[in-house]
This record gives structure tokens, C-alpha cells and sequence, in this order.
């Protein structure tokens, strides 16, 4: 008869052995612990190639023609740091959103844009007096921001409103107007000369980033549709370039003070 006993002692023995083995292997494993490396720029005379150089001069020279060909005059320097509630190049920027967003969302959706309302960080640079480029329009608006649409009760133009008297910093805004008590509190709301009706449905044009409530302004995520036109901003900017000579000093008056 087997001793079934002493066999099972066999067995424990012979796995505790080759679990020993197993540990014992791996510690004598190497692991990586630490990483260097060292940056080599590219753009440094000695550390280019030739044939590299060789191969994206042309394309280099394509982009750069494109990029410094002019487009229009603009007659004198537009900076958004010139005014406290509105700067000429903010104007500019939300009139030529407004304008040039229309032609978009009126062919896809049979629909006009009634606000424009960007942001004044969203300005990188300012807009230069002399000729201006395609160059310039990345230096405006350096980010892969596109125009969106989003539909908004009156209610929330009121909060947009509020949100803009509280922020005190002058964000590029067209198609509204009002006024600012002694109160410090809004008045003579007008979208597009009319007073704003609480349950009406105005179309208000931003970026991708405010329009998910970036840098505080919520009440576009009260929305209660969203239209993505798919338009970089920086493209309308190049577009409108393209199409005036002359860049237009605009300096209308759209946020009264008492």
C-alpha cells in the first residue's frame, strides 16, 4: 500500500523548492530605474543635417510666403489693453465673428447670429499699424478655437450681462448694447437695437472653450441648443483680411457708464 502520508510530504517539499527557485531568479533580475536624455534642438547649426535641411527648406519657404503675404492695411495699432469696457481690436473681433459666423449658420441652418461675445484673453497680440498678414492672425489668435453657436433664452442674456458689468474687463461683444447705472447694475438691455424679451431665443456666437462655461461665463451651459460651424477663429480673421483693403477703426460706443 502507498504511505499516501509521506508522499504529500514529497510533494510540499519539491514545491517550496521550486517556489524558492522562482524568487531566487527573479531577484537577479535587472530593472530599469532611471532614464536620461539629452535635448538636441534641431534649429542649432551643428547639430543639422544637411539632407534634412535640404528636404524641408522648400516647404519651409511655401508656409513662410503664405504666412507673410499681405492681405490688408490696417491704419493704426489695435491693442485690447486701450479701453476699460470695450478696445478697438475687441470690437473688431466680435463684429468680424458676428459677420462672417452669419454667413455660415444662415446657409446651414436658415438662422442669424444675434450676439457675438468672445474673450478678452483670448487675444494673444495686438493688431499692428501697416500691413497685415496671415502671420498676423496667428499671432491675434494662436489657438485651435472654432465658432459655436448656442441658443439662449433672454434670462440668461441678463446673466451674460451681469457676468460682464462683474468681470469689469472689456471682452469683445457685438449685436448688444446697455448701459450701467450708478448702481453698478444693467440697463436698456438691446439686442440688435430691440430690448431683450426674458422667453425669447437669441443665438449667441463664442468659442468651443466659453462655450462649455470657460473662464466662468456658466450661462452658456444654460443653452438650450449648440450649433459647432466648424470655423476657426483665426481662419475668420484671415478671411476677413482677405476681403477688405483697409482694417476699420471701430469705435462705437456699446457699453454706456452713468
Amino acid at each position: 500500500m502507498v504511505n499516501l502520508k509521506k508522499y504529500n510530504d514529497v510533494s510540499k517539499l519539491f514545491v517550496i523548492f521550486l517556489t524558492f527557485l522562482f524568487v531566487a531568479s527573479c531577484s537577479k533580475q535587472n530593472y530599469v530605474t532611471k532614464i536620461e536624455g539629452k535635448r538636441i534642438p534641431i534649429t542649432e547649426k551643428e547639430n543639422q543635417v544637411p539632407a534634412i535641411e535640404n528636404f524641408i527648406k522648400p516647404y519651409r519657404e511655401h508656409i513662410n510666403k503664405d504666412l507673410d503675404s499681405v492681405l490688408a492695411y490696417c491704419p493704426e495699432t489695435l491693442d485690447k489693453s486701450t479701453g476699460k469696457w470695450q478696445t478697438t481690436i475687441g470690437n473688431l473681433m466680435a463684429d468680424v465673428t458676428l459677420m462672417r459666423g452669419n454667413l455660415v449658420f444662415q446657409a446651414r441652418e436658415k438662422k442669424k447670429i444675434d450676439i457675438c461675445l468672445l474673450n478678452s484673453g483670448g487675444i494673444r497680440s495686438i493688431l499692428p499699424k501697416g500691413n497685415v498678414t496671415a502671420r498676423t492672425a496667428f499671432e491675434i489668435m494662436p489657438f485651435e478655437n472654432s465658432l459655436v453657436v448656442i441658443a439662449l433664452k433672454g434670462e440668461q442674456i441678463f446673466e451674460m450681462v451681469d457676468f460682464f458689468i462683474a468681470e469689469k474687463k472689456p471682452h469683445p461683444l457685438s449685436g448688444v448694447t446697455f448701459t450701467i447705472d450708478k448702481n453698478n447694475v444693467a440697463k436698456n438691455i438691446l439686442v440688435q437695437g430691440k430690448p431683450v424679451q426674458k422667453e425669447t431665443i437669441y443665438y449667441v456666437g463664442t468659442n468651443d472653450y466659453l462655450s462649455n462655461g470657460g473662464d466662468n461665463m456658466n450661462f452658456f451651459k444654460k443653452g438650450v441648443q449648440k450649433f459647432d460651424l466648424e470655423y476657426k477663429l483665426r481662419n475668420i480673421l484671415i478671411d476677413y483680411f482677405k476681403e477688405v483693403d483697409t482694417i476699420p477703426v471701430i469705435k462705437d460706443v456699446r457699453i454706456t457708464v452713468e
